[in-house]
């Protein structure tokens, strides 16, 4: 499929606080069980940095943005991006067999991306808008 396709995955850069939030998270569900849910801020970072945003631009338009902003997940060289990501604990019965459907059509590309248990990017693919819709629409979960 041409509207498809694997994105890079390189060394993501380094993001200190990015990294103290998952030793945190990792702490924490060692300590009890589940970790918090950081897996959808943390996959935003790393597909901005997969598609070569500066971090700086990501951290200014981010600033005035809310979990719950309807739509695109970040904009940049106007393309509305969404961006859906997993995480298996590790724990037996958790690898990931679900990926959750995108809620709306108000985005351009979606970005899909799958981390490891310690939420290091293990794969990512990106979907245009016309093609995921035709994919996943109709698929009842």
């Amino acid at each position: 499929m041409d509207n498809v396709r694997p994105l890079t995955v390189t060394r993501m850069y380094p993001e200190p606080l990015r990294e103290r939030l998952v030793n945190v998270a990792l702490e924490w569900q060692e300590l009890y069980g589940v970790a918090p849910s950081i897996t959808a801020a943390i996959s935003e970072l790393d597909a901005a940095h997969l598609i070569g945003m500066p971090a700086d631009d990501y951290s200014e338009y981010m600033k005035y943005r809310t979990a719950v902003s309807r739509g695109a997940d970040f904009v940049w060289r106007d393309i509305r991006y969404q961006v859906k990501a997993n995480r298996p604990s590790g724990k037996p019965g958790s690898p990931v067999t679900l990926v959750p459907k995108a809620g709306n059509y108000e985005w351009d590309e979606l970005i899909w991306i799958l981390c490891d248990t310690r939420y290091r990017v293990i794969e990512a693919w990106i979907w245009e808008r016309e093609a995921y819709r035709l994919a996943f629409h109709e698929l009842t979960m």
